[in-house]
């Protein structure tokens, strides 16, 4: 994929580099390279950074997929496949873009910086790195940063974002036999290492949502009336999130609610159980060591570090009630800040004329409950204003089966992109 991004965007006259990051922490594996372009030099010009991802999550036909996960196929005006809408077609888009202006014979509004990279599912190895060593040479003279990484709200309604929530991921490991046991000869006789562990992730959440850690929500900043007034106009209804889940399971009968679960508060995910028999059948077996992962995504003001020293001191005290002879460790494996910008910066205000200008409608103002750790990074780093604007729709299933992007958000999307930079060229500097 870096290769072929590389070829595309030189055949359009940018500039590439692949810059190579090395092996990946642990291993002799090679990290993905990310491609650095830039296409323009014009010093006259606004310098827009514009950040995406070609790397996508796992997916295999017997997942549930009704086509083949790799191989993008268009059905009813959709697009199927993994990562057309997280975050290939995105990124595809911003090359349409400068293919579009070359045959329609327009000059290109701006320089366009763009760094694209192949780990943002597993967390972005090596790219923080980067832009910490790039911000006074390639990232010099940048004047905003726009990420399409992210999806509208609904079904219907565009939407501009400026602030998503951080997550921090753990895994919690309980081990004890030096191997698996049969449990019709040792059940009864051994302290088993996954029911221990599911004893433990059960007094992380109640079946409510509720964050059972105490003090987490104490370190949430309390909701102002000013905040909660952005809720009100928010085209956003219970059956968008029906029709988003395909099940009527929500946790809260009201959108505003919804919403603020989804944005403003933090939740806890478990996730999966390694170590632990899944396979179709019956297998006697007690497990020898199994590995809990969960997660919590966060908020302001919400630190990592303040949330790791709760978490831990929570499950350490679970433990010790248990009175086990097992083993326990609680890790964590990654986390990333939440990141809240400015919805009224110049470079907002570009993006709300260019929505308006495609779709004929004013864009919502929203929040996200995903991570895209990268965002703040830049923000930081940068010292400039970072917008996520976004192509898709928010019943893509992006991580899920079928992921899709339908093709008019795709076709309005380039034109969108297309439209901010030729807006954002214009845009008066004002904060």
């Amino acid at each position: 994929m870096s290769k072929f991004l590389s070829g595309e965007l030189i055949k359009l006259g940018a500039s590439v580099e692949l810059r190579e990051l090395g092996k990946q922490e642990g291993t002799d594996v090679d990290l993905p390279p990310i491609v650095l372009a830039r296409y323009g030099s014009d010093p006259a010009k606004r310098n827009i950074l514009v950040y995406g991802h070609y790397d996508v999550q796992p997916a295999l036909v017997e997942d549930g997929w009704d086509t083949d996960p790799f191989t993008l196929t268009k059905i009813d005006d959709k697009l199927y496949g993994r990562g057309s809408t997280d975050d290939k077609g995105p990124v595809i888009g911003w090359i349409n873009s400068i293919e579009a202006h070359q045959k329609a014979g327009i000059e290109f509004p701006v320089n366009l910086v763009m760094c694209f990279e192949g780990m943002e599912e597993y967390g972005s190895d090596g790219l923080d790195d980067l832009i910490k060593a790039e911000k006074d040479k390639f990232f010099k003279d940048v004047d905003a940063t726009c990420i399409c990484d992210n999806y509208w709200l609904g079904t219907t309604h565009p939407v501009l974002t400026y602030g998503i929530r951080g997550c921090s991921y753990y895994a919690l490991t309980v081990s004890g036999p030096s191997a698996d046991l049969h449990s019709g000869i040792f059940g009864g006789m051994v302290s088993e290492p996954l029911i221990d562990l599911t004893h433990v992730l059960a007094q992380l959440v109640s079946p409510q949502g509720k964050i059972l850690i105490p003090g987490v929500m104490d370190l949430v900043a309390p909701l102002t009336a000013k905040e909660e007034k952005l809720y009100d106009d928010i085209k956003y209804t219970m059956q968008d999130l029906y029709d988003a889940t395909g099940s009527k399971t929500n946790l809260f009968d009201n959108e505003k609610e919804s919403l603020m679960a989804r944005w403003r508060y933090p939740t806890l995910s478990i996730h999966g159980i390694e170590g632990a028999f899944s396979a179709p059948g019956a297998k006697t077996v007690i497990p020898a060591k199994v590995i809990g992962k969960f997660s919590l995504r966060t908020v302001p003001d919400i630190t990592p570090r303040a949330l790791d020293e709760l978490v831990f001191k929570y499950i350490n005290e679970v433990w010790e009630k248990l009175g086990s002879k097992n083993k326990m460790e609680i890790k964590l494996l990654h986390d990333g800040m939440w990141w809240l910008s400015s919805p009224t910066h110049w470079n907002f205000e570009a993006a709300k004329k260019a929505t308006k200008a495609v779709w004929n409608v004013e864009p919502d103002l929203t929040r996200e409950g995903g991570s895209i750790p990268v965002t703040l990074t830049f923000e930081e780093e940068l010292q400039k204003n970072v917008l996520l604007l976004p192509m898709g729709r928010g019943d893509d299933g992006a991580h899920s089966i079928n992921e899709k992007l339908d093709m008019s958000n795709y076709i309005n999307g380039v034109k969108t992109l297309s439209a901010y930079l030729h807006y954002v060229a214009v845009e008066p500097a004002t904060a």
